[in-house]
């Protein structure tokens, strides 16, 4: 008989522990270590192996993670990774992947713990940004799955059910975001079967925010050439600066034009656990759907992205399939209805709720809060510092935990090979973006661990630079 299960339970016991003791070490020691190093030639040539017929003893297999693996991670742990916009984990959602992998729990549907943990944390993600009680939702990947299943509920409402069978047919749906939206709205789109030239890309404000005139000017032009506003995308928190469109009067427009009325808060809808920035939301409460992710400012392990949608009929209505082997039951281990499958497009689906769940109760909602109101803090410090500076200067308003700025005189590719040269000394990971043409240092705090002596470490690094 074959059994995946080791011949010696105390021998596998022994290295878990020593794994678990490793990884606590290295947590604990993170600021001993480089940000980011690159791959010497021999590492990267080390996974260009065959597929493996024999058994490796699992002993090997963490010595090769220990030495080839480990040391080449992206660093965003590090608290003095500031690239893009990536949380920085956390001890409690590192145990609880334990947990789940040991579990190996299929949440895409029947009656067990796991769906009912889901739930909870749905429950939980609605009363943070105050939306209806009857909100329902799904945990997926990030806010690309998220933001993908939002539009395709925008056109169930736009078009009804019936549009699964029959396409768009003849529809002519155009979608609005701002100048500044994310990427993967607009591939969304191409991924509905719309195309990414349906969405119109708004012109934005000095404060990097959708021009609202400019929206309701691009509705009624789209209104009189026959076409259907069915969607329209706010942003909460740009991934360029941080800005935040003005969510309520995008919510107004929407109602006027019947549009589906969806935010797009990545990183920013952990800004309501926040008493200085949670202002920035007003208006999401009202939104049919929303997308975010708790791997961001709330520091869950990767990957744990959330979508919430106010009408549960139409979530259902975009996603739910009859099929005579997953057929739900009033009673037994096939009870448990509506299951997440029928609320999203994926069957397998691993227990994400858990790390969530264990983030959220172990911490708190007032820490993950002061988490952010700390990094924004350290975004301003970090502002103050470049206005004060003869040799820097801000290219972007910080509307919150983003800033963007420049050595003065320096060219574009000066600032890639800054950004790239503090990257590969494993000194600091920012990373880059483009403001009116010119080439920004982008440094967006999002992590728990870092503190002022990290910024101002980075600033003075910059400065000693020629």
């Amino acid at each position: 008989m074959t059994t995946l299960d080791p011949p010696s339970w105390d021998s596998l016991r022994a290295l878990g522990h020593t794994m678990l003791d490793d990884m606590f070490t290295h947590l604990a020691t993170l600021r001993e270590r480089p940000v980011w190093r690159p791959m010497p030639p021999a590492i990267r040539g080390s996974f260009q192996t065959p597929l493996p017929t024999t058994p490796t003893a699992p002993e090997s297999l963490y010595e090769a993670f220990a030495t080839t693996i480990q040391p080449y991670m992206s660093g965003n742990t590090h608290p003095r990774f500031m690239g893009w916009v990536q949380g920085g984990g956390n001890p409690v959602s590192m145990l609880a992947e334990l947990l789940a992998g040991a579990m190996n729990e299929n949440c895409g549907g029947r009656d067990h713990a796991g769906i009912a943990l889901e739930r909870q944390v749905i429950a939980w993600a609605a009363e943070m940004l105050r939306m209806p009680p009857t909100t329902s939702g799904i945990l997926l990947t990030g806010s690309s799955m998220a933001n993908f299943c939002a539009v395709l509920c925008a056109r169930t409402g736009a078009l009804g059910a019936q549009a699964r069978a029959t396409g768009l047919q003849a529809a002519n749906l155009t979608a609005y975001a701002s100048a500044g939206v994310h990427r993967c709205v607009p591939g969304a789109l191409d991924m509905a079967g719309l195309g990414a030239n349906a969405l119109r890309k708004i012109p934005v404000d000095a404060d990097f925010r959708m021009d609202l005139a400019a929206l309701e000017a691009a509705l009624q032009s789209d209104l009189a050439a026959g076409a259907t506003p069915f969607l329209i995308v706010g942003t909460a928190g740009s991934v360029d600066v941080g800005a935040f469109d003005d969510l309520a009067a995008l919510n107004t427009l929407a109602r006027k034009y019947n549009a589906w009325f969806h935010v797009d808060a990545a990183f920013g809808a952990l800004a309501a656990l926040s008493p200085t920035h949670a202002h920035s939301l007003a208006g999401i409460e009202h939104a049919d759907s929303v997308a975010f992710d708790f791997h961001k400012w709330a520091q869950v392990t990767y990957d744990a992205g959330c979508l919430l949608v106010a009408d549960p009929a139409i979530q259902h209505a975009t996603f739910a399939q009859a099929t005579n082997y997953l057929a739900a039951a009033p009673r037994g281990l096939a009870g448990g209805q509506p299951w997440p499958c029928d609320l999203g497009p994926d069957l397998s689906r691993g227990f994400r709720a858990l790390k969530i769940w264990m983030t959220l109760s172990a911490y708190g909602t007032d820490a993950l809060g002061a988490i952010v109101e700390t990094t924004c803090a350290l975004a301003q410090h970090l502002a103050t510092r470049i206005r004060a500076s003869d040799r820097l200067e801000l290219l972007a308003p910080v509307c919150l935990n983003i800033v963007c700025f420049a050595v003065i005189g320096h060219s574009n590719a000066q600032t890639t090979d800054l950004v790239a040269d503090l990257q590969e000394e494993g000194l600091f990971a920012p990373s880059t973006t483009t403001i009116d043409g010119r080439t920004a240092i982008r440094a967006a705090i999002v992590n728990h661990r870092t503190v002022q002596a990290d910024i101002d470490a980075l600033v003075d690094e910059i400065l000693r630079r020629k």
